[in-house]
């Protein structure tokens, strides 16, 4: 009908290696929105009881490795980035010359990935894990043999947990895992210090944490409805001149306070990426 979204650009065949928390979520992720069951299968040796009971209500084939699976459209790549070189030789077969390889292993570039298996097509990606409730953000980067068709299919593969990013540089990706794959700690983290603030200035700890919680939901749910808004407007919204929270940010704002430490934050993070994926 006429006005109707046209339905994501899906593989009619896929095979995802690795069904943990991640693959799991993308899985529910595609399945939700409209992927084909019968065209998907799923590796893995030690699924949780979960995820054996949701592949058998949806139909989706669950095994515990590649032997005998056909080359797919897609293969999803969520095993444990230190466990690819042992599983390289068991899933290069999967490799066809239309196969789109699509990584979500931290630490592993395309030329990992090429040089094990012996792709082409190679889309590596970082999200993060608020992937799992479908608010999640993925940077990705794409090898130069990926057809402009394979890159919409893995944009819809990508956005079924949240929203897609694309870089022209693939090296951007370990400034990606710095801000947005590792920054759920952060944001975790805050929390805890906020709470803890609370409690300082005399709440208790029970009462602290709840209000630094809710506020944190509730922050990052206006950011997300007020999308057209940036971040420093919102926070001048809530700013009145003189006011408490004026009074707190001149202490954040500080030459010595919240900017200058998360910099300096964010280039360990990107440090240490480099540093994991050589």
């Amino acid at each position: 009908m006429a006005g109707e979204a046209a339905a994501p650009a899906f593989p009619q065949t896929l095979v995802l290696a690795g069904a943990g928390k991640m693959g799991g979520a993308m899985l529910q992720g595609w399945l939700a929105l409209g992927m084909k069951a019968q065209g998907v299968s799923a590796i893995d040796p030690y699924p949780s009881a979960q995820m054996q009971a949701f592949c058998a209500q949806k139909g989706v084939r669950l095994v515990a490795s590649p032997e005998g699976l056909a080359p797919p459209q897609a293969l999803v790549l969520a095993i444990k980035p230190q466990s690819l070189a042992d599983a390289a030789a068991a899933y290069a077969p999967l490799i066809g010359p239309q196969t789109l390889v699509l990584s979500i292993m931290a630490g592993k570039t395309i030329a990992n990935i090429a040089q094990a298996l012996r792709a082409r097509a190679i889309v590596r990606t970082m999200p993060n894990t608020p992937a799992a409730v479908g608010r999640g953000v993925t940077g990705a980067a794409a090898s130069p043999d990926v057809s402009p068709a394979q890159k919409v299919m893995a944009t819809a593969l990508l956005d079924a947990v949240g929203r897609t990013v694309w870089l022209e540089d693939e090296s951007l990706i370990d400034a990606v895992t710095a801000v947005s794959g590792s920054g759920p700690a952060y944001i975790f983290y805050l929390t805890e210090c906020l709470a803890k603030a609370g409690e300082a200035a005399g709440l208790p700890a029970e009462l602290a944490m709840q209000l630094a919680r809710a506020t944190v939901e509730g922050s990052g749910e206006l950011m997300f409805r007020e999308a057209q808004t940036t971040a420093s407007q919102l926070r001048v919204n809530v700013t009145s001149p003189g006011g408490t929270t004026a009074a707190a940010l001149e202490v954040l704002m500080a030459a010595d306070g919240l900017e200058p430490l998360l910099i300096r934050a964010i280039a360990a993070a990107r440090r240490r990426a480099g540093e994991l994926s050589g």
